[in-house]
């Protein structure tokens, strides 16, 4: 008889722990929060330890539904582009640098110094949070922390060392491999020039191995339980909702827009991303590093509580009285906004009320969503995903800017269940996947809706 399943997301401030039966349904959620440390500006760092305490909470919530079953895997998720240098063990040396992360800002002009060829092949826009030019400005800037490295771990892989102690640890896998400006996306490999670039020598990088080969086994309070290599948060979600070749919308703390089924080929510093999936496949993303992260700002600015903020933005008018909000409070990644870019709210007037304010943002970020999608093309109905898409003055506002059908799959953590399928996949559990969705809903632009979008574009 199979066992349940075990599938963990490594978010940039909280982890997400789901049971997965192999029926499909989801038995027991557990979350546990951690910090995400600014000890300066433009900087995002989080103790590696933070993310191990975070599984062991989430476990312990999840304990009491397992009891009498036997696990049969455990798959993670995480987020990308995240730098973690460790030594030999798999023990980080620092603090993990993040994807918001602007540091190594200068650094990115070694990328656009590469050969046209060598800058082309890596297909990706050129951002400074991500693994290649953090890693520059660690070589330039830590030079003995560098040396007394014996490899660069991205998120999942250092939680995943700490929970299967003795296994190699210089492991990844492609989906998040080719998210660190450090991957040949036309080979499908790892680029030696940008490693170059990166001041590093290429036996740092770790080896890249398929996302559901068991890599260890992790002892637990519930047992001795198989462990995968596991893959990137965003193509987990995507696996977990069965896109096909729809596109997906996931709100999390950023935000992303995906069309799957890309062709990698060469682009030199294009606005939108290329990634591998966690099969043989690629897609296409525009990312928003301000998505829920912009409107958990905005909740502690206002004195509301998460429900509150929506349930104030569906109240007030389309157009929030003429108040604009620009969510980009950390900058971004030059596609729908640069990296010196900031947030604001703007036309505002003596007659602004709080709930217009409140409205304001909700539209500011799914505007700027809208922007993302533009960057992708392609249409046809959108599924959405994330927390912070769960309520439904979100649902329709997207589907009145992206003008066409968006349904909501309540997958508390799509990617968690990715996860956990990927475990199945890797220790051989059949799961019957399939969550089920909530009802289409279908565009109903208004003339105040696209005059409030058209404020938003003018900036």
């Amino acid at each position: 008889m199979n066992g349940v399943l075990l599938g963990a997301d490594l978010g940039t401030s909280g982890l997400k722990l789901v049971v997965l039966d192999p029926d499909g349904t989801v038995l027991a959620e557990g979350e546990a929060g951690y910090p995400l440390d600014r000890p300066r500006p433009g900087r995002a760092e989080t103790d590696p330890a933070a993310w191990r305490r975070g599984f062991d909470e989430a476990l312990a919530r999840v304990t009491p539904s397992l009891a009498g079953r036997r696990v049969s895997g455990l798959g993670l998720s995480g987020q990308m582009h995240g730098t973690v240098l460790a030594d030999a063990a798999g023990r980080p040396l620092a603090p993990a640098v993040l994807w918001p992360d602007g540091r190594a800002a200068g650094e990115v002009a070694r990328w656009r110094a590469l050969p046209d060829d060598a800058r082309a092949a890596l297909a990706n826009p050129l951002v400074p949070g991500m693994t290649g030019p953090v890693l520059a400005w660690l070589a330039a800037h830590e030079p003995g922390l560098v040396r007394r490295a014996a490899t660069v771990l991205l998120p999942k892989d250092a939680l995943r060392s700490s929970l299967v102690p003795g296994a190699d640890p210089r492991v990844t896998d492609r989906s998040d491999a080719s998210g660190t400006l450090l991957w040949d996306v036309v080979a499908d490999t790892w680029s030696p020039p940008a490693a170059r670039a990166a001041g590093i020598d290429a036996e740092l990088l770790p080896e890249v191995r398929p996302s559901a080969e068991v890599v260890g086994r992790a002892r637990l309070p519930v047992g001795e339980v198989p462990v995968v290599v596991g893959g990137a948060d965003t193509p987990l979600a995507m696996l977990a909702v069965g896109t096909g070749t729809a596109r997906q919308v996931n709100l999390g703390t950023g935000a992303q827009v995906l069309r799957p089924g890309a062709v990698p080929a060469p682009a030199d510093d294009p606005p939108v991303h290329c990634y591998a999936d966690v099969e043989d496949g690629w897609y296409a993303m525009a990312a928003l590093q301000n998505g829920g992260l912009a409107w958990s700002w905005v909740c502690g600015v206002l004195g509301l509580p998460g429900a509150e903020l929506f349930e104030a933005a569906a109240s007030a008018p389309v157009g929030a009285g003429g108040a604009v909000f620009r969510p980009f409070l950390t900058g971004e990644r030059g596609s729908v906004a640069g990296p010196a870019d900031r947030g604001s709210w703007t036309g505002l007037s003596a007659s602004t009320t709080r709930t217009d304010l409140a409205r304001a943002a909700v539209e500011g970020v799914v505007f700027a969503v809208g922007a993302a999608a533009d960057l992708l093309g392609g249409g046809g109905p959108v599924l959405l995903t994330g927390g912070g898409g769960r309520a439904p003055v979100v649902h329709q506002m997207l589907a009145d800017v992206l003008a066409v059908p968006v349904r909501y799959l309540p997958i508390r953590s799509a990617s968690a269940v990715g996860a956990a399928l990927l475990a199945g996949r890797g220790t051989g559990t059949e799961v019957t996947a399939g969550q089920e969705p909530g009802r289409w809903v279908e565009p109903r632009p208004t003339p105040e809706l696209r005059a409030a979008l058209q404020r938003w574009h003018a900036g």
